[in-house]
């Protein structure tokens, strides 16, 4: 009875809250997570920078990897949690607890072989990634470090997801924020107390992916939640499996191929040296940290695209969605123009070399001029995808990285 009451609040919340105050009640801390997850990241950059051009170049080769494993977490998670809201909209609690323990489970064991993958062959897959022999030892000790992190990764993008399409935003951002604030205190002290250089950082990472697990999987117990994580709930028809797949798979186009054109864009910088990787790889955190707030915004938005497709409410799908498309582009512009006036002194933050601070700064420049577009496709794709459109969504997807970045970066 108190898991149906829960619903129906849930449900009320969800169709009759104006779209624009929902979506900025969502949005705001998921953007918060957002950013402190890019900080975290970029923090990784910061602090190792401080090691040499070699050992800053080593985040960025790696970071394609742990990319490549967001991307099936957030296959799983997106592919379950779409489903969840379109669930809640149709007022069918224990399909959502199907979903959610279904995702949850799968993003686990995918998890384990990315991290048994990844330990068999790291070195040739650093190597496929553009490391140089000179980036290769840093390479290998931050590398490692993330591999071992891998399931509780997966497992987290799950759980994130979960929470936020149930509109439990707030309680996603608890345990992703208190895991970027972990890892910004443990790198310095790590990395340089300890003198355990990129090792140290990795280490920091994995530290506070763990912690970060285990905090938002927490925030299930209790009446925090409508859907539960039961093994025993773990759906056993294929086509529940194939369908949280097919939901996720754009997802996994998104982030899969922004791991792919980063890989590609770090292998055509091997001949330039390692401080163009270095500088890439800055430019590439900086940019990610702007367009945060665009990703905040478009996962705020959502689930109430799927939560009122559910419920047979279009109107309010449309409206929240051009909403969404005016925000993120304002903000977004915002971003774009003062970091592009203070491009040079923002690469020399991460790494004080002449080269590499003249390489990033006409990148960033380069990217600032059109980042305010992205938010355009960005909202496409997700809306398609939270609605069950996965053909389009996957197209939205692919259309920016897979069609015109790498083929161009190759030109």
């Amino acid at each position: 009875m108190e898991n149906m009451n829960a619903l129906d609040r849930q449900y009320r919340e969800m169709t009759e809250t104006p779209v624009e105050k929902l979506i900025l009640r969502l949005s705001i801390p998921t953007i918060i997570s957002m950013l402190v997850t890019n900080i975290y990241n970029m923090a990784d950059t910061f602090f190792v920078g401080k090691l040499g051009t070699s050992a800053s170049a080593a985040i960025g080769i790696v970071f394609s990897l742990m990319t490549i494993n967001q991307a099936l977490g957030f296959m799983c998670g997106h592919g379950c949690g779409s489903n969840i809201s379109r669930k809640l909209g149709n007022k069918q609690g224990n399909e959502a607890i199907k979903f959610a323990s279904t995702g949850f489970f799968m993003s686990l064991v995918l998890g384990v072989l990315i991290m048994i993958f990844g330990i068999v062959f790291m070195e040739p897959l650093l190597r496929l990634m553009g490391s140089t022999d000179t980036i290769m030892p840093y390479a290998k000790s931050y590398g490692i470090c993330i591999l071992l992190s891998a399931p509780f990764m997966t497992g987290s993008c799950v759980l994130n997801n979960v929470l936020r399409y149930e509109g439990k935003a707030a309680l996603a951002m608890v345990g992703l924020t208190l895991g970027g604030v972990l890892n910004i205190i443990g790198d310095p002290i790590f990395i340089f107390v300890f003198n355990m250089g990129t090792l140290g950082a990795g280490i920091s990472t994995a530290i506070s992916q763990v912690i970060s697990f285990f905090v938002l999987l927490a925030m299930f117990g209790g009446e925090r939640t409508v859907s539960r994580l039961r093994l025993s709930a773990v759906s056993k028809d294929a086509r529940d499996i194939v369908n949280i797949l097919e939901t996720g798979f754009p997802s996994l186009i998104r982030q899969g191929m922004m791991s792919v054109s980063t890989m590609v864009l770090n292998y055509m910088s091997m001949p330039y040296g390692d401080a163009a990787i270095a500088a890439m790889s800055i430019v590439g955190r900086v940019c990610n940290f702007i367009f945060a707030v665009a990703l905040g915004i478009s996962q705020g938005f959502q689930p109430v695209s799927a939560f009122n497709y559910g419920a047979k409410k279009f109107k309010r799908v449309k409206r929240a969605f051009v909403f969404c498309c005016g925000l993120s582009m304002i903000i977004i512009g915002i971003l774009s123009i003062v970091s592009l006036i203070f491009s040079g002194h923002i690469i020399g933050l991460f790494r004080d070399d002449a080269d590499v601070i003249k390489i990033g700064t006409f990148a960033l420049r380069a990217q600032c001029v059109v980042l305010f577009l992205s938010p355009i496709t960005l909202a496409a794709s997700m809306m398609f995808q939270g609605v069950g459109e996965n053909l389009a969504s996957s197209i939205a997807s692919f259309l920016r990285s897979g069609i015109t970045f790498v083929p161009m970066v190759l030109i």
